[in-house]
């Protein structure tokens, strides 16, 4: 029997399954678009279960925050790029699948190519900016996209955008979540989360990839997966059948800029976090915190190219989008990876 058959004799042996479903799993391309806690035991068990082609996309590095659910990284990865660091250490665990690294931040300019050549997407995001971006991106190419949250206890998984028998496609991240982008909920950093919470639902977003490619009829397409750690139980919501919102183009993806950019030129820099928060530690600039942003928007001079920072890069680039949004002609920035970003906190 072929090595390659021998690795994978336990899942060829599932009723149902077989050979067949194995070589159309070998054949599969699946992109990962963000290699944290969600795409780390997503990507894991994808390559352990022998998808052809996996890429990984993701522009962060590693760092010591990241180390108890992100559980693909060591503390010598720290300060490593996440998508290198991820294909070298996926490519060990199963050498015979094909481990492709972008090393890029996904925006509204790279994001159609990008995901041109794969199957099937992976969503492992932590910010609703790029979630609706590649809902979109998927549902102008037609293609699926497995969606994957997690917040403090609680994780949800769904499948968008699947085609149906009738042709008509399943319901995407906007049918459900028209307005998340408004929400004000903190990343894993500012909220926190319990790590095992990410490795269920990584591992459920990896099962639904299982499916799509080998048994279509029990997708999680049209349904919600949530599940609760606290108490440990699950629910299952029944969405639409069908989507019904129309997609026409792309949202624009705030700009990023790293802290030696900062210093180059000269920048109205907001810090959007707490007051409590700026006074502990601050790169300068004034304090607007985001929930009382828009009533201050005459406290900002538009003129100037402006950069909104915080602790983590997430509440600072709502802060950005917000502005964008009703000031299109402002040049606005985003501080990447904010303050609490290792090499900014060495440069400051």
């Amino acid at each position: 029997m072929p090595d390659d058959f021998v690795r994978y004799h336990c899942q060829m042996a599932l009723p149902g399954f077989g050979k067949a479903s194995q070589e159309i799993l070998q054949k599969a391309r699946v992109l990962i678009v963000g290699a944290g806690g969600l795409g780390c035991p997503a990507a894991q068990y994808l390559a352990a279960a022998g998808i052809g082609t996996i890429g990984i996309a993701d522009d962060d590095t590693v760092s010591l925050s990241n180390l108890h659910r992100q559980i693909l990284y060591t503390p010598d990865d720290i300060g490593q790029p996440k998508a290198a660091i991820a294909a070298k250490k996926l490519q060990q665990q199963n050498p015979s699948v094909k481990i492709i690294p972008y090393h890029l931040r996904v925006n509204s300019e790279n994001v159609i190519e990008l995901i041109a050549g794969f199957d099937l997407i992976i969503e492992g995001t932590d910010n609703f900016e790029t979630k609706y971006l590649l809902n979109d991106a998927c549902v102008l190419s037609g293609k699926a996209l497995v969606y994957g949250a997690i917040y403090q206890y609680e994780g949800q998984v769904s499948i968008w955008n699947v085609m149906q028998k009738d042709g008509s496609h399943s319901a995407n991240y906007r049918d459900v979540f028209p307005d998340a982008e408004n929400a004000q909920v903190p990343n894993c950093a500012d909220g926190g989360v319990i790590p095992t919470l990410a490795g269920i639902v990584g591992c459920m977003q990896a099962n639904e990839v299982i499916k799509y490619f080998t048994s279509k009829e029990n997708l999680l397409a049209g349904k919600l997966w949530m599940i609760n750690l606290q108490d440990g139980e699950t629910h299952i919501i029944n969405l639409k059948k069908a989507t019904g919102v129309k997609i026409t183009g792309l949202p624009q993806i705030v700009t990023v800029i790293s802290f030696d950019d900062l210093q180059k030129e000269d920048y109205e820099l907001i810090d959007v976090r707490t007051e409590a928060e700026h006074r502990a530690f601050n790169i300068g600039g004034r304090n607007i915190p985001l929930n009382d942003l828009e009533a201050n928007w005459d406290q900002i001079d538009k003129t100037r190219a402006i950069v909104f920072y915080c602790a983590t890069g997430n509440r600072s680039a709502d802060a950005a989008g917000k502005l964008k949004k009703t000031f299109p002609a402002a040049k606005v920035y985003s501080l990447k990876g904010g303050i609490n970003n290792q090499s900014t906190k060495q440069t400051v």
